[in-house]
Parts: structure tokens; C-alpha cells; sequence
């Protein structure tokens, strides 16, 4: 599956326009990230525990929407997007969405 951010393919032709696809979850921390975000807000630092929970968000989010392009027909998808937002004191939503075609 071919994903792009941008609303063409250059050197490809978009033969059918599938519509909108997204994929989205909903993760929440936990006691270890926790604590060690508590120390690196005393000292400073990347906090990796959050960094990590984040990467796996965009990863099952674009999974998601990648298995509905399928599911659909389609073999790229453009315009791709990530959104995130608080939904619930401690979680965090991590969206993927863009418009699954059809190239050739």
C-alpha cells in the first residue's frame, strides 16, 4: 500500500477515488511512564516511555486505516493525516485518515 501525505502520485494515475478511510486508537499511560515522566520533568530529558507509547499509536492507527483501503479496493491511499487529542485524563487518541484510490 502506497501512502502519501501529499494528493497526487507522481508518475501515477488515479483511476478510481475510493473515499475516506481512517483508523484509530486509544491508549492510555500507565504507573511506569508515570513515575519516570515525573523525573524528567525535575530534570529534563526526552521522555521515551511516552515516545514509545506514541509510536505504537501511529502504528496501529495507520494499520487500521490501511486494512480499510484494502477492505475497499484500494491500493494507495493520499492525503494521508495523523491527529491526536486528549479524550480522558491520562489517554490520548491517535487518528489516521486520508482518501483510498485506486492507481495505476
Amino acid at each position: 500500500m502506497i501512502i502519501l501525505t501529499t494528493d497526487t502520485v507522481p508518475g501515477k494515475e488515479i483511476v478510481e477515488l475510493k473515499g475516506l478511510v481512517k483508523g484509530s486508537t486509544i491508549r492510555c499511560k500507565n504507573i511506569g511512564r508515570d513515575i519516570t515522566a515525573s523525573f524528567k520533568n525535575l530534570v529534563g530529558g526526552e521522555m521515551t516511555g511516552y515516545n514509545d507509547m506514541l509510536i505504537e499509536a501511529r502504528q496501529i492507527a495507520i494499520g487500521r486505516m490501511v486494512d480499510e483501503a484494502e477492505a475497499m479496493g484500494a491500493n494507495a491511499i493520499i492525503g494521508m493525516r495523523l491527529m491526536s487529542s486528549a479524550v480522558a485524563a491520562g489517554a490520548a487518541e491517535m487518528v489516521a485518515y486520508g482518501t483510498a484510490v485506486v492507481i495505476k
